[in-house]
């Protein structure tokens, strides 16, 4: 894996606060809040694959909110009771990258809404998934 510095190095710095300081992001100002294309959203810092546009869902948050995440191997969650609340946050697996929080308001089956700040992902478009090396989970949008 990467080292801090490296990390800096490659990312913006709201990207580099967001997942390594676990800063997050304005609402309703950032990349992925209303974006609809079909693709996979990966960790910024890994490249881990995270979520599809088929679990994304217009929550009216401001962040992007998905109902369920690819594979529950590559989240991991987390206690938070920073700020005077008590809430879950959600890392990537591998990176331990900070992508956002989970709450019990969404809607799907499981009435979950992965709260996931836009500087945490790198959107794929499926047109491009080969190209980048995620030909397997072209399967998801077929």
């Amino acid at each position: 894996m990467s080292d801090k510095k490296d990390i800096k190095e490659r990312l913006t710095p709201l990207q580099y606060e967001v997942t390594q300081n676990d800063a997050t992001e304005r609402p309703f100002e950032n990349e992925y809040w209303n974006h609809f294309e079909e693709g996979l959203y990966v960790d910024i810092v890994s490249g881990e694959p995270l979520f599809t546009s088929k679990e994304k869902f217009e929550s009216n948050c401001g962040w992007p909110s998905f109902m369920n995440p690819l594979d529950d191997k590559g989240v991991k969650e987390k206690s938070d009771t920073s700020l005077g609340m008590r809430r879950t946050e959600v890392r990537s697996q591998g990176a331990d990258s900070h992508l956002g929080h989970v709450f019990p308001d969404g809607p799907g089956e499981n009435g979950l809404r992965y709260c996931i700040n836009s500087a945490a992902l790198k959107f794929i478009p499926v047109r491009d998934l080969e190209k980048e090396g995620y030909e397997e989970y072209k399967k998801h949008f077929e």
